[in-house]
């Protein structure tokens, strides 16, 4: 058996050494304090090196400073009625006693009220907004802007795109900050972009940052309220935070050119979000300055876009193209149109559009909206499973 003064003797020694050792060490660190301070001083700034604000974020920063006094939001009134609930009051208190009472409803005037809203930006100093189709589309509301410095200004709704969900805009003043578009051919994936809006209508000139997520995109984007849809092509995807209220906001590089104009975001998901490139945007606001309107080329018929599946379905002899085809009441080829004088017919499939096969990278609605009003175009034709070639001249879009 261990002897209980050994174990006792073992205890007390561990005890005055660990003391020792603490005190040793108090002395130490005293009498090198100065030391001891700069060398956690000079590690606290190389830390701090290395999280300092690196260049993009300065780039980002000088961006915004730029163009966020151009960048407007929009807000949507109406005259909406005013539904009251009532009940009707029985003749016969006796014998409606053990009647339950059914509410009816009735309308009690209008009021003005705010419906929607959206994003915008200057694109001339003397008032022109470009934004969403889809924002400022109803023809019975009104529209308010409110710049970047708080004031209010009603706004006129100038041109509406036939094609693109792209309106213009305007209010009166002069001497508007404006934005200038980039090249969006030039976008690469993973480049910086901010995006820049009302989000959720509440929160005006939001600012988020993301990257190009993805190029040339095909998206069917819809709205809840109205349950249209609408067949998007070649539109920028991008991490940047896209939410509602930032639709026809600017999506900018890093120099403050427009590369993009938002317009929707992925529902369900986080981080997706899609712009329309700027380089099919600059036709409308030029068309605009020029003439006063928005003028596209059109065709004249409606179509499926010929897929695999399409071809298997419809026992198709080729699985490119574009089938002719309303899949409704309304007629596939529009009368007087180019398509029509041109011959072509329903179930006819396009092949090529002036020696371009038509493809989803491809696709007609991008190249026409490629061409002027005016432009003779060839389209290969395949017609009873014979290839043909016509020559159409390319007329203005009508008006709705």
């Amino acid at each position: 058996m261990v002897d209980r003064n050994v174990i006792r003797l073992t205890v007390f020694v561990s005890v005055i050494t660990a003391i020792v050792v603490m005190l040793l060490g108090v002395v130490v660190v005293r009498a090198n304090r100065e030391r001891i301070g700069s060398y956690l001083l000079q590690g606290a700034q190389n830390t701090a090196g290395t999280i300092q604000t690196p260049a993009s974020d300065s780039a980002v920063v000088s961006a915004v400073k730029k163009t966020n006094p151009a960048v407007v939001s929009i807000v949507v009134t109406k005259d909406v009625p005013i539904i009251e609930r009532y009940y009707n009051t029985p003749f016969d208190l006796f014998d409606n006693f053990f009647d339950i009472p059914t509410p009816q409803y009735r309308q009690r005037g209008t009021e003005e009220r705010e419906v929607g809203g959206g994003s915008g930006f200057f694109v001339s100093a003397d008032g022109l907004i470009v934004t969403n189709k889809h924002v400022v589309g109803d023809k019975d509301a009104e529209y308010t802007v409110f710049t970047n410095d708080g004031k209010q200004h009603k706004a006129s709704v100038v041109a509406i795109d036939p094609t693109l969900d792209i309106a213009v805009i305007k209010i009166s003043g002069s001497g508007f900050p404006s934005l200038a578009f980039g090249n969006s051919k030039n976008l690469e994936l993973g480049q910086t972009v901010i995006a820049i809006g009302n989000a959720l209508g509440e929160f005006r000139n939001t600012v988020s940052v993301g990257v190009v997520s993805g190029l040339s995109r095909s998206i069917v984007a819809g709205s809840s309220a109205s349950g249209e849809t609408e067949q998007l092509d070649e539109v920028i995807q991008t991490d940047a935070a896209i939410n509602p209220g930032n639709s026809g906001g600017p999506l900018l590089d890093l120099s403050g050119n427009v590369i993009g104009v938002n317009v929707a975001v992925a529902q369900g998901s986080q981080n997706i979000g899609f712009a329309l490139p700027a380089d099919v945007v600059k036709g409308s606001v030029e068309s605009v300055k020029t003439t006063g309107k928005i003028s596209r080329p059109f065709l004249g018929i409606r179509y499926v876009a010929i897929t695999p599946v399409l071809q298997k379905s419809q026992n198709l002899p080729v699985d490119y193209g574009i089938l002719v085809s309303s899949g409704g009441a309304e007629p596939s080829v529009v009368a007087n149109s180019p398509a029509k004088k041109s011959g072509i017919v329903e179930n006819d499939i396009i092949l090529e559009f002036d020696g371009v096969k038509i493809t989803p990278e491809h696709t007609l609605a991008t190249m026409i909206r490629s061409k002027k009003v005016g432009d003779s175009v060839n389209l290969k034709v395949l017609h009873n499973k014979q290839e043909k070639t016509v020559t159409v001249v390319l007329q203005e879009y009508p008006a709705e």
